[in-house]
């Protein structure tokens, strides 16, 4: 039976607007007129995800707002319809062009803020720059910042999917409701992976144990973890933090301080048997694909018969497609959190889980002003 995770769901009733944009410069397609009076072109086979089934649940039309990007690379908005006390979400997700992802949300919550919406709402299931939420050395920690813009733009909710680091939320000063896709990825495991009793659940380096844990639990089997994978590490360039202290302070011995050693990759291990065994490499983001690949052969060598990779947001880029069709991976599971159609042209192993039932049923209850919980049911804290 095809996997289908929006059967048999009800449909939904919400009185408020919804604005989609999905920007039309960025892909090749058939480019269809909206019902805007700003003719905004709305490019139906490409999207962020079917919004047209979050559409239908909610029983509501497509807000009108135009969004042009013009020949020195200004981004003009300007909303088709009023929008005065009204509960607005705004449908934007992080891709590959991620400034301008960030730059068309940021303008069209401020236009939406400056023509006195009530609640400004953004649905964002991939969020931009989440995974530079830590310090490194004379950077900086552009979530934060980025957090502060949604802010100022006139953003007081958002609705994400599996950020990179959960404690991201605790940069915003209004809600932030981290939805879940395991239970779809889980529920794809169970039911399109021939054999699937026989797998084991790998992370691909100590820092996804605990979500290869928590699908191992759900779905009681093993796990294993990959150790010696290559870590982001800070570059070696001397940055001038060993530089020796000033000549005028004479007071510090430097050479009483202890050193740190420098970390020594260790060889690329598997901690636990995949021989024999059906490898499930769970992960929330798929971007460059190489420790990917390289974490695949390892498992082919150990014995694995079969691999997986089966993650929350797609990006895929630069070549990533073409390494994947390549490589010794069976099959690529992601979400439709990121828009990958694109990808999934130029790699037949690219397969999608549709999550549009969850977003529309939690615009619903925060419209409604329900308990979310219950969309977070069961989920623990390392989820």
């Amino acid at each position: 039976m095809a996997f289908n995770p929006t059967q048999n769901l009800p449909n939904y009733t919400l009185n408020g607007s919804v604005l989609e944009h999905v920007n039309y410069a960025k892909y090749l397609g058939v480019l269809l007129k909206s019902d805007c009076k700003f003719d905004a072109h709305i490019n139906t086979k490409l999207k962020v995800w079917n919004i047209s089934c979050v559409y239908r649940r909610l029983e509501i039309t497509q807000g009108k707002c135009s969004v042009l990007h013009k020949t020195n690379r200004e981004t003009q908005v300007e909303i088709g319809e009023s929008v005065r006390g009204k509960d607005i979400y705004i449908v934007q997700t992080g891709t590959k062009n991620v400034n301008n992802d960030i730059m068309e949300l940021l303008i069209i919550a401020y236009a939406c803020k400056t023509s006195c919406a009530r609640n400004i709402v953004g649905v964002i299931p991939y969020l931009p720059y989440c995974k530079q939420s830590k310090m490194r050395k004379r950077g900086s920690i552009v979530s934060k910042l980025v957090a502060d813009m949604l802010s100022t733009a006139g953003l007081n909710h958002i609705l994400t999917m599996d950020l990179h680091h959960k404690e991201i939320q605790g940069f915003f000063n209004f809600p932030v409701d981290n939805l879940r896709a395991s239970s779809f990825l889980l529920q794809y495991i169970r039911e399109s992976i021939p054999d699937w009793r026989n797998a084991i659940l790998v992370a691909r380096n100590p820092n996804a144990v605990n979500r290869a844990s928590s699908f191992a639990e759900r779905l009681q089997l093993g796990f294993a973890v990959i150790h010696g994978e290559e870590k982001e590490l800070d570059s070696e360039k001397d940055d001038g933090r060993a530089s020796p202290p000033p000549t005028r302070i004479t007071s510090v011995d430097v050479h009483d301080l202890p050193v740190l050693n420098r970390k020594e990759k260790p060889p690329m291990n598997v901690v636990g048997d995949v021989g024999g065994k059906i490898a499930i490499i769970v992960d929330d983001l798929i971007d460059e694909v190489d420790s990917f690949i390289a974490a695949a052969e390892l498992l082919r060598e150990r014995g694995a018969y079969k691999i997986y990779v089966v993650a929350t947001h797609g990006l895929l880029s630069l070549d990533a497609p073409q390494l994947l069709e390549d490589s010794v991976i069976d099959e690529v599971v992601v979400t439709n959190a990121i828009p990958h159609e694109v990808q999934k042209l130029q790699c037949g192993k690219i397969k999608t889980v549709d999550v549009s039932a969850l977003f529309a049923e939690a615009i619903r209850r925060i419209h409604n002003q329900e308990s979310m919980s219950h969309l977070f049911r069961n989920v623990a804290a390392d989820d």
